[in-house]
């Protein structure tokens, strides 16, 4: 009889833990959509917006905007991508270059950085001006409900997963993104 009781206190404190960590380390800021969030996306979009300096992704699709999504960023947002390993976010026109289900992350959509340019400059300079910036979602193994809070990628622009789960249906290979400071 002792040995239950102390299983089920056991039991009681994990689920009381868990609890408490879901509620305590939501984020900050809505993990769904914040525009025409009842409104489901058909059909592909055109453009992505990316404004560092509000956290921001926008979904353009016939000029429309159709979603709004808060964004994280780079451990070191301010400032564009120079080389591997500073945690910016490049900042520029990128294309859509690749589709990843088996990331590290859940989902993630390749970027084509870096241009001809950062990899001059970075020849230029002896050092690697990095890549494999990715959209994608939270690390995998985290609880699906959580949204790491802050700016903490290596320089990808990261979702929750239920946001990047809609945007794995909507984004095609070619679609333009511009990432603004």
């Amino acid at each position: 009889m002792r040995k239950i009781l102390i299983l089920f206190v056991l039991i009681a404190a994990y689920l009381f833990a868990w609890v408490l960590w879901e509620r305590y380390t939501a984020p900050s800021v809505p993990t769904s959509p914040t525009t025409h969030e009842t409104i489901p996306v058909v059909g592909s979009i055109d453009r992505i917006l990316i404004e560092k300096s509000s956290r921001r992704m926008t979904l353009i699709q016939n000029g429309n905007t159709v979603r709004s999504y808060t964004i994280a960023l780079g451990f070191a947002p301010q400032g564009t991508k120079v080389k591997e390993g500073d945690g910016k976010t490049p900042e520029g026109i990128f294309k859509i270059n690749r589709r990843n289900e088996h990331s590290k992350f859940t989902l993630s959509l390749g970027l084509d950085y870096p241009r001809p340019a950062d990899t001059e400059r970075a020849r230029k300079g002896g050092y690697s001006a990095g890549g494999d910036i990715f959209i994608h979602g939270q690390p995998n193994g985290l609880l699906s409900t959580l949204k790491l809070s802050g700016d903490w990628t290596a320089g990808c622009i990261a979702l929750s997963n239920q946001e990047i789960q809609e945007l794995w249906q909507i984004i095609p290979i070619g679609t333009t993104i511009e990432i603004r400071p």
